[in-house]
């Protein structure tokens, strides 16, 4: 490497070496360079530590914690950009407390600060304190940009009182946030899911240039509210517009041909997505491809394909072939998937209820109660809230 054949490094060499094992996901060597750096007698600066709390985000809770602790060793607890990296690890690892506790220590703050709290929360679902943090952004003389506000909007697709949406889109239009296609993209799915479909083809018809994922958003809206052939109709202009699809949206129209019972056309897009795009699928899109073939009541075409699935099967893919043969009654086709499914997924409580109403519904008693003593042994206690059919159907 060539790094190692220069004589003389100084510290701004030693920081851009461990940038580039930080960017490119290669956390561990970092920091293992990090201590050659330290053995050569170079502390590092505010910038070689807000790299290696970056770094964290892969490397788990315990690396993140005495990184953190190395923040206070070296006395840079006080510095902007370094406390913002630790705001950032602590949310993007989902320890919101410890990334609010790290906020609130901070006695300088700027944009970046606050979008890496309010990311954070809008991560967790939390708008009600997401909210807060905006508001109190605003007081504080802090103007939100872009990102805020896609973010805020973000959250706000979970959000059960919608007055909370339509006050940041008041906010968005008011400050000329509708110019950026990321917020209006978070706009649309906001609205789609808290059930204003119309509000969401406006925002769609103000969107300027949209990309993919503005039409993305709207294929999936519109399957969201069950307008199937609008959804359809949105992923055919995508294509006309000569914008590349990629495999999430392929995913969203499959999902649509198969909830539409649009089995050739789904097949279609599948066929295109390989040939023509030359998108390899993967074990989502098989498993919308098992659902839509099971969904048809053509169950041997649903297992002949999970015998020939490339990528493997996973429990994913096996789930929906298991719900497809709930649905269509047929135990004898689901027998020959249960040894693979409970072999990978031994404490899934999911599968051992699905199974059970499958044997239910064929009136196998004997074998509905073996499933369940087999449950208790392997998952305690625990009860599915959720079962895929509900997450697949």
């Amino acid at each position: 490497m060539l790094f190692d054949e220069i004589p003389q490094r100084d510290l701004v060499l030693w920081n851009v070496m461990v940038f580039c094992y930080s960017q490119n996901g290669f956390g561990k060597e970092a920091f293992e360079l990090f201590r050659s750096m330290r053995h050569n007698g170079f502390t590092g600066d505010e910038f070689t530590l807000s790299i290696l709390v970056q770094a964290c985000i892969s490397l788990g809770s315990q690396i993140g914690s005495a990184a953190h602790g190395l923040v206070f060793c070296l006395g840079l607890s006080a510095d902007i950009v370094v406390c913002t990296s630790l705001v950032d690890m602590y949310a993007k690892s989902r320890q919101i407390k410890d990334a609010r506790r790290v906020f609130d220590g901070m006695m300088m703050r700027n944009v970046i600060s606050w979008n890496a709290i309010i990311v954070g929360y809008g991560q967790e679902g939390n708008i009600r304190e997401a909210m807060l943090l905006l508001s109190q952004m605003l007081r504080e003389g802090f103007t939100p940009d872009d990102l805020t506000m896609s973010s805020i909007l973000s959250s706000c697709a979970h959000s059960t009182v919608p007055n909370e949406f339509f006050q940041v889109h008041g906010h968005v239009l008011k400050n000329g946030f509708h110019a950026f296609k990321s917020v209006c993209n978070a706009l649309i799915l906001a609205y789609a899911k808290n059930g204003f479909i119309k509000q969401a083809f406006n925002v769609f018809d103000i969107t300027p240039d949209p990309d993919l994922v503005t039409w993305s958003s709207m294929v999936s809206s519109c399957a969201y509210h069950g307008l199937h052939r609008e959804a359809i109709g949105m992923f055919d202009k995508l294509l006309q517009q000569r914008i590349l699809p990629d495999g999430i949206a392929f995913l969203g129209v499959l999902s649509v041909c198969a909830h539409a019972g649009l089995v050739e056309l789904g097949l279609e897009y599948f066929t295109s997505m390989k040939e023509q795009y030359h998108i390899q699928p993967n074990s989502e899109h098989y498993a919308c491809l098992i659902d839509l073939l099971g969904r048809a009541g053509r169950l041997n075409d649903a297992y002949h394909l999970l015998e020939k699935i490339p990528v493997g099967t996973n429990g994913d893919v096996l789930g929906a072939f298991l719900c497809a043969c709930k649905e269509q009654g047929n135990a004898s086709l689901a027998k020959r998937v249960i040894c693979e499914l409970f072999n990978l997924e031994p404490n899934k409580p999911v599968n051992y209820a699905l199974l059970s109403n499958l044997y239910s519904l064929v009136g196998s008693w004997d074998e509905v109660a073996g499933i369940r003593e087999n449950m208790m042994e392997n998952c305690g206690n625990k009860v599915p809230g959720y079962s895929r059919i509900d997450i697949l159907r």
